[in-house]
C-alpha cells in the first residue's frame, strides 16, 4: 500500500513538473505574442539577441515548399526571408524535387523563443529539412512531420543522403543575400569532397552541432538596417582545410533530449525591443 501511495506520489510531481515547464513556456512573453508590430520591417539586434518590427507570415503552401508544425507560430519573417523561401521553393519545384519541408523561421516580434533555438529572433533565419518527401504532406504530417538524419557517425549516411541534398544546398547558397548556411560537419566534409572545381560557395557552409536533418540559413542584414547586427564576415577560402577538420574531435549530433528542450538564455535585448514587445498583441502562446 505504502509503495503505491509513493509511486502516485511521485507520479503527480513529475506531472506538476511537467505542467509548471509548461506554464512558463506559455508566460514567456515574446512567444505569447500572436501578431507582428505593423509597419516596414526592420531587423533589430542580431539573430540570438534580437527582434523585428513588420514581420511577415510564409504562406502555409506555397509552390514548392510547405510549412511545417505551423501551430508553433513561428512562420514569421523579414520579408527579404519569406521572399528567398518562396524562390527556393519555386527553383526546387522546377527541378523536380520540391516541395520542401520548412521547419522554423521565428515568432511575429521575433525575440527569445521559449523553447529550442537561442538564435531565429531577428527575421532572417530559417531551417529547411533535408528530408524530400517527394509529395505533399497532409495536415498530420504537417503538425508532427518525423525528421530524417542525413549523417551516420562521422559520416553522411549512404542510405539518406543523395546527390539532390547537395544540388538543394548550392542552390541555396547561391543566393546572394544569403550570408551563410549552417550544416552538421559530415555534411560539410561532404560537400567538400563532392563540388570539383566550383567551390565558391562552399565558403557559405558552416559546420554546426546539429544540423543533420535540417539545414539552417541565415541572410544578411538588410542594406539600410542600421538596427541590424551582422555576424562577423565568412572567413576566405573555402572552408575545408584545417578548420573543418577540427570538428572530428566534437560531438556533432544533438542527443534527442536536448532537442526542442526549455530555453533558460537571457540574452540582452537592444532597447528598441521593449518597445516592440510593449505594442498591443493577441497573447496566446504556440505550441510544440
Amino acid at each position: 500500500m505504502r509503495r503505491g501511495f509513493a509511486a502516485g506520489f511521485a507520479a503527480v510531481l513529475v506531472l506538476g513538473a511537467a505542467a509548471c515547464a509548461e506554464a512558463r513556456s506559455a508566460a514567456d512573453p515574446w512567444a505569447a505574442i500572436r501578431v507582428p508590430v505593423a509597419g516596414g520591417a526592420q531587423s533589430i539586434g542580431s539573430p540570438a539577441a534580437g527582434c523585428i518590427a513588420g514581420a511577415v507570415a510564409l504562406p502555409q503552401d506555397g509552390e514548392g515548399y510547405q510549412v511545417l508544425r505551423p501551430q508553433r507560430n513561428r512562420f514569421w519573417a523579414h520579408p527579404r526571408t519569406v521572399a528567398f523561401i518562396q524562390s527556393l521553393g519555386h527553383a526546387a519545384a522546377a527541378q523536380g524535387f520540391g516541395p520542401l519541408l520548412i521547419g522554423d523561421l521565428g515568432q511575429p516580434r521575433g525575440g527569445p523563443m521559449s523553447f529550442g533555438h537561442g538564435s531565429h529572433q531577428n527575421g532572417l533565419d530559417v531551417d529547411i529539412w533535408f528530408r524530400l518527401s517527394g509529395q505533399p504532406l497532409d495536415e498530420e504530417g504537417l503538425a508532427r512531420p518525423e525528421p530524417v538524419s542525413m549523417v551516420s557517425g562521422t559520416k553522411v549516411n549512404p542510405a539518406t543522403w543523395t546527390d539532390t541534398h547537395l544540388r538543394l544546398l548550392k542552390l541555396a547558397a547561391a543566393s546572394p543575400e544569403v550570408d551563410r548556411i549552417f550544416v552538421n560537419p559530415p555534411i560539410k566534409a561532404e560537400a567538400c569532397r563532392r563540388a570539383g572545381g566550383d567551390r565558391a560557395w562552399l565558403a557559405k557552409l558552416r559546420p554546426w552541432w546539429g544540423h543533420d536533418e535540417h539545414f539552417h540559413v541565415r541572410l544578411s542584414c538588410t542594406p539600410g538596417d542600421i538596427g541590424c547586427v551582422p555576424q562577423a564576415p565568412v572567413p576566405d577560402g573555402d572552408g575545408c582545410g584545417g578548420e573543418l577538420a577540427s570538428w572530428n574531435t566534437k560531438p556533432t549530433l544533438l542527443p534527442a533530449e536536448a532537442k526542442d528542450k526549455p530555453n533558460h538564455r537571457n540574452p540582452v535585448l537592444p532597447p528598441a525591443c521593449a518597445a516592440i514587445l510593449r505594442q498591443p498583441g493577441v497573447v496566446e502562446a504556440g505550441v510544440r
